[in-house]
């Protein structure tokens, strides 16, 4: 005789699941450990549903902490002292349609739930792939720039702890910010200028200046996101020279001596820079390049599959990383022992020893579907 398919059930689960409790959200820790990045998902086959992961690389089993919205070409800042994230972001009533509305949107660190909102004038944020310079600090962390694009260029000046707007700077022909000085912002322009501005207390321009030829734009245009020392922006040229600028003035200052991140066989053509977050660096200052070996005209988006490991000081490469794929941007932890993210194009994600150059885990492609940017707290 057959058992009947109750008997059977209770067979095969001869213990039911205790009842889960319902809520169940958990919070994250108050100071998030030195191996937690962020990483922005651009989810490119649904940008409305943009988003940015909080991600430990040490942990190869769970990754994923959890998630902030970052929706429609989203920017994020992450202020650690506050214990909060802001997301610049643009939404429409009908999810792609209806009144334009751009705002600031406050996250707290441990439970990733809003706690604020900034609403920004004029619907015209920048909206373009990710870029970390769209959306930065300033004034020791108490506001934040935010680069517009109508197509008119400007920057709006937002005090973060009143929740206020305080002004908007035009920046014509000039694009990305760099924070200069104690209160103030860099931007390159497009005939190869640089533009810094410094800012009242109100908010408002105090002085500008434009420094001439900071950049070969047609021969060695760079890369617009810096790897940051301090206050040095280290850029990194399309054909891999090195150009230093000092931020710590009212006026940035470019570092004379530009320098190759060098040169290797097997190049096919050669060896360039490539990727979307091409370069970044530790704590000692020492640079990391991606370097992909299919260089030439127009391939600096293209991804990299090494990287090249620079030291300013001695203006040479000391280490070369080979990659476990075609990666499109990188980042190094703050962690004792530094840790090199890679984020490939299929959206995998590896950990490798700075210092050595070892591989060390994957992570897998479990965290986003279009990783283009590792920010590291």
């Amino acid at each position: 005789m057959l058992a009947s398919p109750a008997a059977a059930a209770e067979n095969r689960f001869p213990q039911p699941l205790a009842e889960e409790s319902l809520p169940s959200v958990a919070k994250l820790p108050a100071v998030w450990p030195q191996s937690w990045v962020t990483v922005h998902d651009f989810h490119f086959n649904a940008i409305v549903d943009g988003r940015v992961a909080v991600v430990d690389t040490a942990d190869p089993v769970q990754p994923l902490k959890g998630l902030v919205r970052a929706s429609q070409f989203a920017n994020l800042l992450i202020a650690k002292d506050k214990g909060e994230l802001y997301t610049a972001e643009t939404f429409y009533p009908r999810l792609t349609r209806g009144e334009r509305t751009d705002a600031i949107t406050v996250w707290d660190m441990a439970t990733l739930q809003p706690k604020g909102e900034i609403v920004l004038p004029g619907g015209k944020r920048q909206q373009s792939v990710t870029y970390p310079h769209l959306f930065q600090f300033t004034n020791g962390g108490k506001w934040a720039l935010v680069a517009n694009f109508t197509p008119a260029q400007s920057v709006t000046v937002v005090d973060l702890a009143a929740r206020k707007v305080l002004g908007e700077i035009d920046l014509p022909g000039c694009s990305q910010i760099y924070p200069t000085g104690e209160r103030g912002f860099t931007s390159l322009c497009a005939d190869g200028s640089l533009f810094s501005v410094a800012l009242d207390a109100n908010g408002a321009a105090a002085s500008s200046k434009s420094v001439a030829h900071v950049q070969n734009i047609d021969n060695q245009a760079l890369f617009s996101t810096p790897a940051m020392v301090g206050t040095t922006a280290w850029f990194v040229s399309f054909h891999g020279m090195i150009q230093g600028f000092d931020l710590s003035g009212t006026v940035a200052k470019p570092i004379p001596g530009t320098f190759s991140v060098g040169t290797a066989e097997g190049g096919s053509p050669e060896w360039r820079p490539g990727g979307w977050q091409v370069i970044n660096a530790d704590a000692s200052g020492k640079l990391y390049v991606l370097m992909s070996p299919y260089g030439k005209e127009g391939s600096h988006k293209d991804g990299g599959t090494e990287v090249w490991v620079v030291d300013p000081a001695k203006k040479a490469r000391t280490l070369r990383i080979p990659l476990k794929g075609q990666t499109l941007a990188i980042a190094v932890t703050k962690e004792s022992t530094p840790h090199l993210v890679a984020a490939q194009a299929n959206g995998t994600i590896d950990i490798f020893d700075a210092a050595t150059g070892a591989f060390v885990r994957t992570l897998g492609a479990t965290v986003a579907a279009n990783p283009i940017l590792i920010q590291v707290p």
